[in-house]
């Protein structure tokens, strides 16, 4: 059988953006692959996806799921079709991701400063000193280099229409970019010929920026200074991934254990002794980094590393207390403060935004709950999250009692319809729903993004959600040089 009956049976749902056809036609950007694609059998297809699968067991690419009570490592499912962005796209989410972040680097800086977006009340006040990201430990702080967040992963979605709205900013320790580099990689060995031909840019000089990005933080001057990437351990979900960016970047992978402090700077122990550490890039949250200043219990971070950081003898990316600007509360507010820090429009819109803390905003919620997607403000994951257009009326009378006990830890937004793209199952191309995340690093130099990004996939027929702890997958992200 060959593949040019796939086509013919691409059914693409109404109302919905699809990434690859348009009016029946195939788009431009995705002729290429179309053809390619129609020079094999499906036979061949099947081989190559049976090729993938194999490749991410052998190579360990997996995620933990707790869900169930038990740890569960699972592969992360791959699908062989890739995500293409035209060039002139790139350009403008490039653009609004830049936009987006300098604007909340300095939200960061003035919020744990002077304070003035607060003071002329373009963000509440109560907003911030009722997040739990917000550190009052970070108050005065100074951070080099006046960089809050290093890395970002920025969530991208496409309305019916094309229109790419920010779904949230992770701004903490955004995850997946592992899965990016694989994702590329495996698309290299299992359709060798179409990368080159189809003018495809890197994304695997990410560990490269990253690693210079990090070294320049250094607070001595080394010619070689010390970075480690501190890790929970083998337990936490994204485990792969900090093994994967250690090896890539040639620095050691630490857990608090092989970190200790004294007179204010932070060393590995090493078989040869103590030597000193100049950056970190942690992957700890906030609260287990130093049992001293958070949790007292915590056993994953180092005691008396925070007063190695306020006394500048160690740097730590991203910087502590920078989750007060990725909880999803404080998100209704960026375009805000692109116009207040910028004096910007801006450029990737918002998805309209309800705070359940307001009494009129949950009244409006309230009565059009089917139409909503309710979120918790501080779980990510897919987690603490409910559909509304597919809930029992239990689910919702439910969902509305937690609300009404503490409505500032719930936003509702609007159900977005997701743009679809063709993935391969069983032997034929169905749509299903995606998301982008594209990763953005800031230093000394500026903010760089690497062409490309994690595409998520809903792979269950019907769903929006495309988390891979809620059964979601993942594509290789293509963006064309021209």
């Amino acid at each position: 059988m060959q593949t040019g009956e796939l086509l013919n049976n691409y059914n693409v749902e109404p109302n919905v953006w699809d990434e690859m056809y348009a009016a029946l036609s195939v788009r431009p950007q995705y002729q290429g692959v179309v053809e390619f694609l129609q020079q094999m059998s499906i036979e061949e297809l099947n081989k190559k996806e049976e090729l993938a699968k194999r490749l991410f067991m052998s190579q360990g690419i997996t995620f933990t799921v707790y869900s169930s009570g038990e740890g569960i490592e699972k592969i992360f499912p791959f699908d062989i079709i890739p995500r293409i962005i035209t060039a002139a796209e790139w350009t403008y989410i490039e653009s609004g991701i830049k936009q987006r972040l300098k604007a909340l680097n300095l939200f960061l800086k003035d919020v744990y400063n002077n304070q003035f977006i607060l003071k002329d009340g373009i963000v509440p006040v109560e907003m911030i000193y009722s997040s739990p990201h917000f550190l009052r430990e970070m108050h005065g702080f100074p951070v080099p280099h006046d960089i809050y967040v290093h890395i970002a992963g920025i969530d991208l979605i496409r309305d019916h229409d094309g229109t790419f709205y920010v779904l949230e900013d992770n701004l903490r320790t955004p995850s997946g970019v592992s899965y990016m580099l694989e994702n590329r990689e495996i698309t290299k060995r299992i359709f060798p010929d179409i990368i080159p031909r189809s003018n495809v840019r890197t994304v695997m000089e990410y560990p490269v920026i990253l690693h210079r990005n990090l070294v320049s933080l250094s607070p001595r001057q080394t010619a070689n200074p010390t970075v480690v990437l501190l890790t929970p351990g083998i337990y936490n979900s994204a485990y792969f991934e900090h093994t994967t960016l250690a090896r890539l970047m040639g620095v050691e992978l630490v857990e608090g254990r092989d970190l200790v402090v004294d007179n204010h700077r932070v060393y590995m122990k090493t078989t040869a002794g103590l030597q000193q550490v100049d950056v970190i890039y942690r992957r700890v949250d906030d609260d287990f980094l130093d049992p001293l200043d958070f949790q007292p219990d915590s056993m994953l971070g180092v005691a008396g590393i925070m007063s190695a950081y306020r006394k500048g003898n160690v740097a730590i990316v991203n910087a502590v207390g920078n989750g007060v600007a990725d909880d999803k509360a404080i998100y209704a507010f960026v375009p805000a403060m692109i116009r207040y820090y910028l004096n910007e429009e801006p450029i990737l819109k918002n998805v309209p935004t309800y705070q359940l803390g307001r009494p009129e905003e949950r009244e409006h919620v309230f009565g059009n709950m089917s139409r909503m997607v309710i979120k918790k403000t501080n779980e990510s994951g897919g987690y603490g999250m409910l559909m509304g257009h597919t809930a029992s009326d239990e689910e919702i009378d439910r969902y509305k009692h937690e609300i009404l006990r503490d409505p500032r830890q719930y936003i509702a937004q609007p159900i977005i319809s997701l743009s679809t793209s063709p993935c391969y199952m069983n032997g034929r191309l169905k749509p299903r729903r995606i998301d982008l995340r594209p990763y953005a690093l800031c230093g000394p130099d500026g903010i760089q993004i690497v062409p490309g990004g994690l595409t998520r996939v809903a792979l269950r027929e019907g769903s929006l959600v495309v988390n891979s702890s809620q059964g979601g997958g993942s594509k290789d992200t293509w963006v064309l040089a021209g």
